[in-house]
């Protein structure tokens, strides 16, 4: 039989990707995915969009998102939550303020960059579709516009990287408050491209352990941003805890390089996503 092909972390234009919720349905069917998940940033808008548009194009869509997250020692942690009730009180006031403050912190970022490039807020709104969450990827999306950098890596590789005089903090949950709300929102949460360490510092143990503690589900392993002898250690704590391991692309469109199913997730880690979750919110199928 032939594998069926699952990728469990791709965006849209609901946050940073490039293409509508729709399109990346049909990009997802047109590279022959048979399920995916759409996990834009801190927003579940595109539900509704890519579900109808894939479940009419014979592809399954698993209803996500992907939280941004923030430790005490200022590490950027990113946690996948997948089939949560998206009207769960607690987790959307949480998402709300990190929402907020990502805003108020990209037009901080603006100001400041406005002092030494041709950039100003009304060219990064043209980067930003309605209703989506504003971040650095869109200002980077307006600098290759103005013509300060090549593309979206060029320009995080420089003036908005993390050590840049014109990056600006933001507010974001801590990793393991994130990991409880998505559990009483009856989502299954997972850590994603955990040893990405080319996108900067990443976590230790303890942290891993306290996510575990408070009730992680699995563990991203294949993913572009994991290196190999990283993927060996996750795989290793994923068996050593009972964690779900999954693969994906992290696709965002023209936004990234990243390709639609260059990794998978088995069918056996879908079956236990599904039966972990407690929302009532299902995957649909065709």
């Amino acid at each position: 039989m032939e594998r069926v092909k699952i990728d469990l972390h791709t965006h849209s234009s609901a946050s940073d990707g490039t293409e509508s919720p729709a399109d990346v349905a049909r990009a997802a069917h047109a590279a022959g995915l048979d399920v995916f998940a759409l996990t834009d940033h801190d927003t579940t808008s595109g539900w509704q969009a890519a579900g109808d548009a894939a479940v009419a194009l014979g592809v399954a869509f698993v209803p996500g998102m992907e939280i941004s997250c923030t430790t005490g020692d200022g590490i950027s942690v990113h946690l996948l939550s997948y089939l949560h009730d998206p009207q769960d009180p607690g987790l959307c006031a949480e998402i709300e303020a990190s929402r907020c403050s990502r805003r108020t912190r990209a037009e901080r970022m603006v100001e400041l960059l406005s002092e030494d490039y041709p950039i100003d807020w009304d060219v990064v709104l043209d980067h930003v579709r309605e209703g989506a969450t504003v971040g650095r990827p869109h200002i980077a999306d307006a600098l290759v516009t103005v013509g300060v950098v090549e593309n979206r890596t060029a320009a995080f590789a420089s003036v908005l990287h993390s050590r840049s005089r014109y990056y600006v903090p933001h507010y974001a949950p801590d990793p393991v408050h994130a990991v409880r709300l998505v559990r009483a929102a009856g989502g299954v949460p997972v850590f994603a491209h955990p040893l990405a360490a080319a996108r900067g510092r990443v976590v230790g143990p303890e942290v891993f352990e306290a996510m575990i503690d408070a009730g992680l589900g699995g563990l991203e392993v294949a993913h572009r941003d994991n290196p190999e002898d990283a993927r060996a250690r996750l795989v290793r704590m994923a068996s050593e805890h009972d964690l779900v391991v999954t693969g994906s692309s992290d696709y965002h469109g023209g936004g990234k390089p990243n390709r639609l199913g260059e990794n998978l997730t088995s069918v056996q880690s879908l079956v236990r996503i599904e039966e972990q979750a407690g929302s009532g919110v299902p995957v649909r199928y065709p």
